[in-house]
């Protein structure tokens, strides 16, 4: 499995986006909901056994300064598995049901 061209681009580690992945894929919900999965992922080290100091080695900083950077690294990841459980849909010739987009946070 490849990572978007959007995160290669942008120098996003792999242990990032697989973090948001594994919170996306517990429950896939749009920002600001995801932010919360992810701390709760965090807090109880349910990922790789990491906490917050293990993510923020590997890029996931829960910091407010650091959210603009999460919520989009979020919305990649949710893109891109919307667009891969699409793609299983069409191949199982299914129609397509769209899980919510994550909207972008404000900036500014």
């Amino acid at each position: 499995m490849t990572e978007p061209e959007e995160s290669r681009s942008a120098g996003t580690p792999s242990e990032a986006m697989e973090f948001v992945r594994f919170c996306y894929a517990r429950r896939p919900v749009s920002w600001p909901q995801l932010y919360d999965e992810m701390s709760a992922v965090a807090a109880r080290g349910l990922y790789r056994g990491w906490g917050y100091a293990e993510l923020a080695e590997h890029g996931i900083r829960f910091t407010l300064p650091d959210l603009p950077g999460l919520a989009a690294l979020a919305s990649i990841v949710a893109r891109a598995e919307c667009a891969r459980a699409a793609e299983r849909r069409a191949a199982q010739g299914r129609g397509t049901t769209r899980r919510p987009a994550i909207a972008p946070v404000p900036t500014g």
